[in-house]
């Protein structure tokens, strides 16, 4: 089915000021359907949810199309469905309530490759109550996680396994169903990051055997908050601090406070707006996501492949980013130039490219790059052919001959 970038690019604001977007992976630019759903709910009533006022119901109405639109867009069920200030905030409360059932002959798995909001929570976790941490260490030559790196690390002793979908910073998508299975077989429980994932791939929890699968919806075209989608009955089973009047029923018990009700309409917005990328795609919301995502991918990485293609003319320069399966982003280093000044060389050309190890400081340090990382380059939904010429240009005249 065809994908009209122009018809998108033209529902984005933001894109007004000319700049040429490569920073998708921190997070995109926001269509007008999801501003306009944020300022409708802000507009209309709005108190704490129930039943009989306005605002109220207006309240209790927002927060249920929020799970039943992140639940078709990730294949969970809408009871299952958790909110929270940021996906770092909920895998630190998710491991603080998981640790609780954790002793000091127990051992827990993180990896190399992750992101640090699903390394550092599990690390701190472990060491609070006194378990073990084991390492699955990735290739740095290939960037591939695979399940045999996490083989390696587990034990009968293993009770949670923390890995992505999909790296941050150089974009490997691990055989993560693969991986799951062998967690499983262990009798632990997988938690997966799927912050960078979601933006590039229609997800199905199941499919992928993850206990615990967390997004940020800002990282595809939404709102500036988290998600984590585990079963409810699993949810049943965990016990997280939270305030005496506050209710016990899932998945309420891990949502502290009043939800950003605000946010939650932009995020279904977004889920709508995604599943409308493809107009002439037909069925439930959950068959147009996935007309919607095939198209999408089939276009970012058309136009990473240019990307790619374009930076072989130079010399001096490498690309990190080289496992066989991966999202259309580039983690690019130069021999003989700081990857910063090449960053705020193209910002000074409208080109939004940036540099860093972007929290990924593992991976970051595992590949020989210390804490510097390199230059990104992430397709978005709303990345056009005039962009990439943009962005090759630039570097073209940062890298002379």
């Amino acid at each position: 089915m065809p994908y009209d970038v122009a018809a998108i690019r033209a529902q984005v604001p933001a894109l007004a000021a000319g700049i040429a977007h490569f920073d998708g992976p921190g997070g995109t630019q926001t269509p007008q359907p999801v501003i306009d759903a944020i300022s409708e709910a802000l507009a209309r009533p709005l108190s704490n949810r129930g039943s009989r006022l306005p605002g109220e119901r207006n309240a209790d109405a927002i927060v249920t199309e929020a799970r039943a639109a992140m639940a078709d867009l990730l294949g969970a069920s809408p009871s299952g469905i958790v909110f929270g200030r940021s996906a770092t905030q909920l895998t630190y409360d998710v491991s603080r309530a998981l640790a609780k059932t954790w002793s000091p002959s127990d051992e827990v798995v993180v990896s190399r490759l992750d992101h640090d909001a699903n390394v550092r929570p599990w690390v701190q976790a472990a060491e609070r109550a006194g378990a073990t941490v084991r390492w699955a260490e990735f290739d740095p030559v290939t960037g591939e996680l695979t399940p045999e790196h996490v083989r390696a690390v587990l034990s009968d002793r293993t009770r949670l396994v923390a890995v992505t979908a999909a790296s941050n910073l150089i974009g490997t998508r691990p055989a993560v169903a693969e991986i799951a299975a062998d967690v499983h077989r262990a009798g632990a429980l997988l938690y997966v990051d799927g912050v960078h994932y979601t933006a590039h791939a229609l997800v199905d929890v199941e499919r992928l055997g993850a206990d615990f699968f967390t997004c940020s919806p800002y990282k595809f075209l939404g709102s500036h908050h988290g998600v984590v989608a585990a079963p409810p009955d699993l949810l049943e089973t965990l016990w997280p601090d939270k305030l005496l009047p506050s209710t016990d029923a899932v998945p309420e018990r891990f949502e502290l406070g009043t939800l950003p009700y605000e946010l939650l309409a932009g995020t279904r917005a977004a889920v709508d707006f995604l599943a409308g990328l493809v107009p002439e795609a037909t069925g439930s919301r959950r068959d147009r996501l996935a007309a919607a995502y095939a198209a999408m991918a089939e276009h970012e990485d058309r136009l990473c492949a240019r990307v790619e293609q374009g930076l072989s003319a130079f010399d001096g320069f490498a690309i990190r980013s080289r496992a066989s399966d991966r999202t259309p982003t580039l983690l690019v280093t130069f021999a003989h130039h700081d990857t910063r000044d090449a960053y705020r060389f193209l910002a000074d050309r409208d080109v939004h490219a940036p540099s860093g190890s972007f929290y990924a400081i593992e991976a970051s340090r595992w590949l020989g790059l210390g804490d510097s990382g390199g230059l990104r380059i992430g397709m978005a939904s709303y990345t056009n052919d005039d962009d990439v010429d943009r962005l090759l240009a630039g570097i073209g005249e940062f890298l002379p001959g």
